[in-house]
């Protein structure tokens, strides 16, 4: 992996919870990345490493909308924005799968001193239109000395 000139190394801590009807579950990772800026754009870029295989993820946040690509053993496009849904995509053995999101909310916060920041986002997600759960997601990340 390249690391870009102005990216710089993060401990990222991201914590997942699904609600599916009753049902809830909750995944945590820990992974190291690279956060930079670009725009008005803030990226974090981190693998996760799984039993199928790594999956290359990035997080790309601006003040209203969010968006989740990753890459590897998981192919999958997520858009968030507070104002609309969004349309995005699975690629699976069945083919590519259209993924809806309805963002319930979003937030980044950021240290002005250091760099640490959190990332929180609460979605209902769909799959071909079938609701398949509640998300919450946040993900806490911070500079590595």
């Amino acid at each position: 992996m390249t690391a870009k000139a102005d990216s710089t190394p993060v401990k990222v801590h991201l914590k997942t919870k699904i609600t599916i009807g009753e049902e809830s579950d909750s995944f945590e990772l820990v992974s190291f990345g690279r956060y930079y800026e670009k725009g008005d754009a803030v990226f974090l870029k981190y693998d996760e490493v799984q039993e199928e295989g790594t999956t290359h993820t990035i997080v790309k946040v601006t003040d209203r909308q969010a968006l989740i690509l990753r890459s590897g053993a998981v192919k999958m496009r997520m858009a968030f924005n507070e104002l609309e849904e969004q349309n995005g995509s699975y690629e699976s053995q069945l083919g590519t799968l259209l993924l809806t999101t309805k963002t319930k909310t979003l937030s980044h916060t950021q240290s002005d001193s250091e760099l640490e920041g959190n990332f929180n986002l609460s979605y209902e997600l769909k799959m071909q239109d079938s609701p398949v759960g509640d998300y919450v997601m946040s993900i806490h990340y911070k500079e590595e000395a």
